[in-house]
């Protein structure tokens, strides 16, 4: 329970007003931590992790890279082939994100006469504020501020489509449906073929407008199936299409971007060392601020060549 600091304050509540703003805080701060938000997809699509823990200025993690194969062996061989992991030491910056909110004296003490509830959107908007700084960052590098994002992370491998839609365009909406999916096939191999199948992506996003596109075309002679479900029944490895509304105008060229990868902790993750939290009610003047607080540090890619984008569609 929050206690609240008004020594040399002139402005105090009473140990009623006190007592109510207390439980009433306590309240607006649980509302605010089961808020959700589901169209902040780098949040839900990528796995978080809070393992490096608060405080730490910096994360060290490798890029790694297998290396090696079996074989058949006689039955006293000695010579059996080494399999290793090969990583590279990177660092990301922990960067802390801030903001309050506030609630008068006047609007304390109207709120325990009235028997209404404090207003729980204010710390809400907080919430919200520091869940949406750390989408973008989960999505979006930023140099100066030492981040890496999962759209730009250095060593995707990058797709060259065939611009061979109508007037020779790259866009899905120019093409046929056996062409998208010559070009979905052209992402997964860019990853399967450098890594001899040993990286194998298992999820598509896209831009909303391509992701409804799929959604909603219907093929066969009949019509009977969309093209989004012809790619999930019948490609062996893509089991999830998802929309991402930053991938539009992402690409070169502020074209649409597509993106393939293997979205597991094994192979990313979004860092979060401290995660949202707040502190003890401060009384400045004749209102009570509470601060908020986490802390971010960007998507970190274990293995980049798990992943692959192609611009232009």
């Amino acid at each position: 329970m929050p206690t609240i600091n008004t020594t040399n304050n002139p402005m105090r509540l009473d140990s009623n007003e006190s007592v109510f703003f207390n439980r009433e805080l306590a309240y607006v701060k649980a509302r605010s931590y089961d808020a959700k938000y589901a169209e902040l997809k780098g949040l839900s699509l990528i796995p978080i992790s809070t393992e490096a823990g608060a405080g730490v200025n910096e994360i060290i993690f490798h890029q790694y890279r297998g290396v090696g194969f079996a074989k058949v062996i006689a039955d006293y061989a000695k010579d059996f082939p080494r399999v290793d992991i090969y990583g590279e030491e990177k660092a990301v910056k922990v960067k802390g994100i801030g903001d309050s909110y506030g609630y008068s004296i006047k609007e304390i003490r109207a709120s325990q006469r009235t028997g209404k509830n404090l207003d729980q959107r204010r710390a809400i908007t907080a919430r919200r504020a520091h869940d949406e700084m750390m989408n973008r960052m989960a999505l979006k590098s930023n140099a100066a501020d030492g981040t890496f994002g999962l759209l730009d992370f250095p060593g995707i491998t990058e797709v060259t489509l065939q611009a061979d839609g109508t007037s020779a365009s790259k866009t899905w909406a120019s093409k046929t449906p056996d062409q998208i999916v010559r070009d979905i096939n052209d992402l997964v191999n860019a990853v399967m073929e450098p890594t001899s199948a040993r990286e194998v992506p298992d999820t598509l996003l896209l831009p909303i407008a391509q992701y409804n596109d799929l959604a909603s075309r219907r093929i066969g002679e009949a019509g009977e199936k969309t093209l989004m479900r012809y790619i999930l029944d019948n490609s062996p490895y893509i089991k999830r299409i998802d929309w991402l509304s930053e991938l539009k105008n992402f690409g070169a060229g502020n074209t649409n971007r597509a993106l393939v990868g293997r979205f597991d902790e094994e192979h990313l993750t979004l860092e979060i060392p401290q995660p949202f939290e707040q502190f003890e009610a401060q009384q400045e003047g004749m209102e009570f601020t509470i601060p908020c607080h986490s802390e971010c540090a960007g998507t970190i890619i274990y293995y980049p060549l798990a992943f692959a984008y192609a611009d232009g569609i």
